[in-house]
């Protein structure tokens, strides 16, 4: 496994990471001892870096994965958890300085630990950023301060929206941004943000490489924001590596791993399985004729983008 330094916080990551909103059983129905075992194969494979969110399955990946870290040391893990977005389905967002302390608090007994390395302001592209700057990051500043928390960082599905946070925020306030959907292989946009990124000292977090599921055999579920033309395209690639006797889904992680200016890449699934073989994939060299063929089928539709948010924060639809 491949570590990689994660911005200016001193964390050292494993390039593919866990992300645990699977173990709330948000794709599918899934048991306790599922998500123990996951977490395990997460642990015993070298990935050092686990993402939740107290809206993942509304607390219960949270608590599930308490239970898988029961009795693990610590220091054998960096934890991230979230505030702000408690219920997508339901439009529960609350970025205001009580419900940020109260969350952190909440989040600190499910998970049973003492601290968080890392806490994010989740899916801002549903705040008012103006509450963000003044009075969301001071709230988690003043927990920095207790160490209930030790670094923070943004996430949300818009790019254009970010840099109002970073530029009118003081340098070293927010110290990561976790991206999601785009630094995949049918969508590379993150790629003209990292310089931005780098200038400001911020870790990039890539989560998704498989597109919420585009990339997948399965394909993209019913709930997914992207155009039939987007989804038509992706499934010509999963078919043309079918036909090569390709998963594509390690193709779309071996892509999303190989860039050393991403720190790391979040992957989510409740089997331990496909942890596994995930990790499997990035010890593997990336087939480079298979990736052009692909890369060629995507053309059509590459940087093809859907958005959401209110509408002030979202990006411009390219199609």
């Amino acid at each position: 496994m491949e570590y990689r330094p994660l911005g200016s916080t001193g964390m050292s990551v494993s390039c593919l990471s866990f992300g645990a909103s699977s173990l709330g059983s948000v794709f599918r129905e899934v048991s306790l001892q599922e998500c123990m075992d996951t977490v395990q194969a997460v642990l015993e494979g070298g990935m050092n870096f686990i993402d939740v969110s107290p809206a993942y399955g509304e607390t219960l990946a949270e608590l599930r994965l308490g239970r898988a870290l029961e009795g693990v040391p610590r220091d054998s893990y960096y934890l991230a958890s979230k505030i702000g977005s408690y219920s997508e389905a339901r439009g529960d967002y609350d970025y205001s300085k009580a419900s940020t302390e109260r969350s952190v608090a909440h989040s600190l007994k499910r998970l049973g630990v003492d601290y968080l390395d890392l806490i994010q302001c989740h899916d801002i592209e549903f705040a008012d950023h103006r509450q963000i700057l003044d009075e969301t990051l001071p709230t988690l500043l003043n927990l920095k301060e207790q160490g209930i928390v030790r670094h923070i960082g943004l996430t949300g599905l818009p790019l254009g929206m970010l840099k109002g946070i970073f530029d009118r925020s003081d340098p070293g306030t927010v110290e990561t941004v976790l991206s999601f959907c785009h630094y995949t292989l049918n969508d590379s946009s993150l790629l003209d943000w990292i310089p931005y990124f780098k200038e400001k000292g911020v870790g990039i977090i890539n989560a998704s490489p498989t597109g919420m599921g585009l990339l997948t055999e399965r394909g993209a579920p019913d709930w997914h924001p992207a155009s039939q033309e987007i989804q038509e395209g992706c499934r010509k690639a999963v078919d043309h590596c079918r036909a090569k006797g390709v998963d594509i889904v390690r193709l779309a992680i071996q892509y999303s791993c190989a860039n050393p200016e991403i720190a790391t890449t979040l992957v989510g699934t409740a089997d331990p399985q496909n942890i596994r073989d995930n990790l499997a994939y990035v010890e593997e060299p990336i087939d480079a004729e298979l990736l052009a063929e692909v890369q060629e089928i995507l053309e059509p539709i590459h940087n093809f983008n859907y958005t959401r948010g209110l509408p002030e924060h979202r990006d411009p639809i390219l199609s």
